[in-house]
């Protein structure tokens, strides 16, 4: 299982540095290339919240093979697609399998591995979650020098039909299942409003906050999410369970997940563009940049595990999120000249105060949860990344964009620059994108500062009793019969 895991997640980052040249060889536009990643992140935000009623309604082997199957099948389609509505379809096949992994994978752990070893258990899983997502821009830029985008898809291929036949040995059953009544209002009102949600804060950092489409579709998502939560409230079956945030740790963790998240992804997005944009590096060189960070983390993951274990939560994360708020401070003094040693030095020691802290406090806040309710929280904690995802992502490159083109344009005034004088506009606007830069790391600076003040109050729990009322039904008392009553 944790191999499939690693295949899929090294799938979600080999695309994006293949993007330009799939458009050059399938005549697309960026705009229209972007949804290839959109696309997925689209599909894996609508699959993640109904995660907990498929691990309530099937095995965990026909959901393993399902997941994995679907992924294998949407890979061979990309692989061999004729045109970009093929590679489209395939992407949303892959996304709907790999949705399901994560959650699958997570809940597996927690059923079969005590509290005491949990930490361990999600470290290990940690390497496949972290390592293989800054392995893929390497890879993929080794691969697009060299030869044709679709060999990103063949390379893929062969493990994920390996790890197929192999799961039909091996997987076994090892979580109950019922037979759960489908709330299909629920899930058509988690789909409309996870997918306008995300889809208007990723298209936002391009098309910009003003554009119709990115507001009509935030209103449309948020709206359908609200309704979503009140029908997920009264429903006798929700697929997603809101009422575990009574349990405090569970959702201070889930908080300080969802700000790291975001604050994270400002790394994934704005340093590759400032390698690419702004210093000229080629695809390789700024995967190569964000690699050693990658290596950190894959091999800090089972470390930080046992580390958990013993200490708990608490002071890894105050000591990885000290780190990380330090070094993404350093990384609001990038200029035009800044040495790739210096980037590349704060980029490792950065991921390396992630590594601390990602997994522990996802583990801490589902330690909370009885084992009933785990299926509910991992699909929570999961479905709120996602989105913080995309809102981190939109937010950045937006701040990114809107302050570096208003000082771009100062620039311009102040040395009397035309926009007729390009080689000096082309300057005056890379300097501009490098403030804009510095800005949104800063921004990033100060959500983390709020992540590592609200790690002080995490504490150790064991999970709790299910409290959940339609969840657990307390069985009636057996009454005595008095003596009277029997001889009647």
């Amino acid at each position: 299982m944790l191999v499939g895991a690693l295949i899929a997640f090294l799938n979600q980052t080999l695309i994006n540095v293949a993007l330009p040249q799939m458009m050059i060889r399938l005549s697309i536009s960026a705009t229209t290339a972007d949804w290839l990643t959109t696309i997925f992140m689209l599909v894996n935000g609508i699959v993640i919240p109904i995660t907990a009623f498929l691990m309530n309604r099937f095995t965990t082997r026909q959901l393993y093979l399902s997941a994995i199957g679907f992924f294998t099948i949407g890979t061979l389609i990309c692989a061999i697609a004729p045109s970009f509505s093929i590679i489209l379809i395939g992407r949303v096949i892959q996304a709907a399998g790999a949705g399901i992994l994560f959650p699958l994978i997570t809940n597996v752990i927690f059923t079969i591995f005590p509290p005491n070893r949990r930490g361990f258990a999600m470290g290990i899983f940690g390497v496949a979650m972290n390592f293989a997502p800054a392995v893929g821009p390497t890879l993929s830029g080794w691969v697009v020098e060299h030869h044709s985008w679709r060999v990103l898809f063949f390379i893929i291929l062969p493990f994920a039909i390996i790890d197929f036949i192999v799961a039909l040995f091996l997987v076994k059953n090892v979580t109950e299942t019922k037979r759960p009544k489908l709330d299909v209002l629920g899930v058509i009102l988690s789909t409309i409003g996870f997918g306008g949600v995300l889809y208007g804060f990723s298209e936002a950092g391009s098309r910009g906050w003003d554009d119709r489409y990115v507001i009509a579709s935030l209103i449309i998502g948020a709206v359908s999410l609200l309704l979503f939560v009140w029908w997920q409230f009264i429903v006798s079956e929700p697929i997603l369970e809101f009422r575990i945030f009574r349990y405090k740790m569970f959702s201070l963790t889930t908080i300080i997940n969802v700000v790291v998240t975001m604050a994270m992804f400002s790394g994934m997005i704005l340093m590759p563009i400032y390698m690419q944009n702004v210093r000229g590096f080629t695809p390789l060189y700024s995967g190569l940049m964000l690699l050693p960070g990658g290596i950190v983390m894959g091999i800090m993951s089972p470390i930080t595990g046992r580390l958990f274990d013993k200490f708990g939560a608490k002071w890894l994360a105050v000591i990885g999120l000290a780190i990380t708020a330090v070094t993404t401070y350093g990384l609001t003094l990038l200029e035009l000249n800044t040495s790739f040693t210096y980037v590349i030095t704060l980029y490792t020691i950065r991921m390396f105060g992630m590594s601390i802290v990602m997994m522990p406090i996802f583990t801490a806040g589902l330690n909370e949860l009885a084992l009933s309710l785990n299926k509910f929280g991992t699909a929570m904690v999961n479905t709120l990344r996602n989105v913080g995802g995309a809102v981190g992502m939109a937010f950045f490159v937006s701040i990114m964009t809107n302050k570096g083109n208003q000082h771009a344009k100062d620039l311009m005034i102040q040395h009397h620059v035309t926009p007729a004088d390009k080689v000096q506009a082309a300057l005056l606007g890379r300097q501009g994108m490098v403030v804009g830069i510095d800005d949104a790391f800063l921004v990033a600076t100060g959500l983390t500062v709020i992540a590592f003040l609200l790690a002080f109050f995490i504490k150790r729990t064991e999970p709790k009793e299910d409290t959940i009322s339609n969840r657990v039904r307390t069985p009636k008392k057996k009454v005595a019969l008095q003596p009277r009553a029997v001889e009647k």
